[in-house]
This record gives C-alpha cells, sequence and structure tokens, in this order.
C-alpha cells in the first residue's frame, strides 16, 4: 500500500505497486499514520519526498469502492467519508516541520494532484504523466478545502481556469509554465526521485527548524489554513 524509508536526513514514502493508487479510507488512514511517523522522528534537516511506483502516482479516491455501496446515498456518504479522511493528510502534510517535496513518477489526478500539491515542492517526469482534475468532467463538485489548495499553490487564474475548469490533461513542461510545477526535465522514475533527493540533501544542509519552517508555511496561506483549521504558531525573534 504505501511505505516511509528514512535515508538519513530524508524520508521517503512511497505509493507501492503498480496500480492506481487509488485513496480509499485504509490507504488514506496509512498515509496519515506515516507522515505521523515522520513528524515523530523529525529533527533539524530532515526531509520528506513523496513518489509512488508504477504508471499513477495517484489517481484520487477509489470510486469504484464508492459505487460498491449499492444506492447514490450510499455511495455519496462513501465519498464524503474519502473527503473528510484525506482532509487531516493535508493539514498533516501543511503542518509536518520540514520541507516536503513531491516526486510525481506517474499521473495525478484529482485528489491525487492534491497530495502532490500539499507539498512544498513538485517534480514531475517529461515523458510520462499529466496533470488531470477530472471533477468538470465526471460531474462532482470541488470540496472546499481543494478549491483553497488550488487557489493557494497556483498563481494565476489562467493557469486555476485551465486546471479545473477545462477537463485537460496537462504535461510536464506546460505545467512548469503554468506555475503548477517546479520542474518536469526527467525522463524516468528513478530521474525524478534522484532529482528530487538531490534537493532534499541540498535542503536538509541548511539545518533549519523544522518548528519555524511549519509555521512560516503556514502563514503563507491563511485562507487555505482557516478553512483546515490549522493555526501558524508564533515563535520570537531571536537574539542577534
Amino acid at each position: 500500500m504505501c511505505t516511509l524509508e528514512k535515508r538519513g536526513d530524508l524520508f521517503l514514502l512511497t505509493l507501492t505497486g503498480d496500480g492506481e493508487h487509488r485513496f480509499h479510507p485504509d490507504t488514506i488512514a496509512t498515509i496519515l499514520s506515516l507522515l505521523e511517523q515522520a513528524k515523530s522522528q523529525s529533527k533539524r534537516g530532515s526531509i520528506l519526498i513523496t513518489t509512488a511506483n508504477g504508471k499513477f502516482f495517484s489517481n484520487g479516491f477509489d470510486l469504484a469502492w464508492a459505487q460498491t455501496a449499492g444506492s447514490i446515498t450510499g455511495a455519496a456518504n462513501r465519498l464524503h467519508q474519502m473527503v473528510e479522511s484525506f482532509k487531516p493528510v493535508v493539514v498533516a502534510l501543511l503542518d509536518l516541520p520540514m520541507p516536503t517535496i513531491a516526486a510525481l513518477n506517474g499521473h495525478a489526478a484529482a485528489a491525487g494532484l492534491m497530495l502532490a500539491l500539499s507539498h512544498d515542492y513538485v517534480f514531475m517526469r517529461k515523458d510520462r504523466g499529466v496533470l488531470y482534475m477530472s471533477e468538470v468532467d465526471i460531474g462532482l463538485s470541488m470540496p472546499d478545502y481543494f478549491a483553497a489548495l488550488v487557489r493557494a499553490k497556483i498563481g494565476t487564474s489562467a493557469a486555476r481556469r485551465e486546471l479545473l475548469l477545462s477537463g485537460k490533461k496537462i504535461r510536464g513542461e506546460e505545467a512548469v509554465g503554468l506555475g503548477i510545477v517546479d520542474s518536469a526535465a526527467y525522463d524516468s522514475e528513478e530521474g525524478v526521485v534522484e532529482a528530487s533527493v538531490r534537493l532534499g540533501e541540498k535542503l536538509a544542509a541548511k539545518k533549519w527548524s523544522g518548528e519555524v519552517y511549519a509555521s512560516i508555511r503556514k502563514s503563507l496561506y491563511p485562507e487555505l489554513c482557516g478553512i483546515l483549521g490549522l493555526e501558524a504558531r508564533v515563535f520570537s525573534t531571536p537574539k542577534l
């Protein structure tokens, strides 16, 4: 399902297997547990890198599981359950006391893309993978914290329109141009992870205070943090 590996200062969270890495409630709970584990073991210089195996980074919520509820109401209730249970994952990433990097090995859609955007940096492959918000195509409304996350992380209205209102599948170079991801210069799953590790090691060498880093991060996104119920802890300015 997913694993957490520690490599020196780096935590590597991997969605394992060759499937679509859909977010079933059990998967969401496991991801949240691993983020809590990384937080509990964090120190100055810690870094989180999140990636996956196979063709998909994540294709979003487990809609097939929702549809097996046996009724429209039951399916809607299961979808609501996933939306609500995923919110603490976004909270945990914004509150994590370390820099975070998403290394997209492949396609990132819907909640899978929201997982990526919850990180500080997002790297894509140039040879494979698209970003896709499917809600407009399949007739689902946007959760309030999804919309707030997009507003917080994607700087222009044109880019947000392309992502949310066109049903477009956005490839790496275009995603960089729209300001959705930071880089898309890698030809393999290994390449995007290696680039993320290089950045992670560079950031780890700074040995920043994780608590201060998380506080500054949260201060950048007041609307998003307000919707999520997150408050930035205020640290006093050290004496020089």
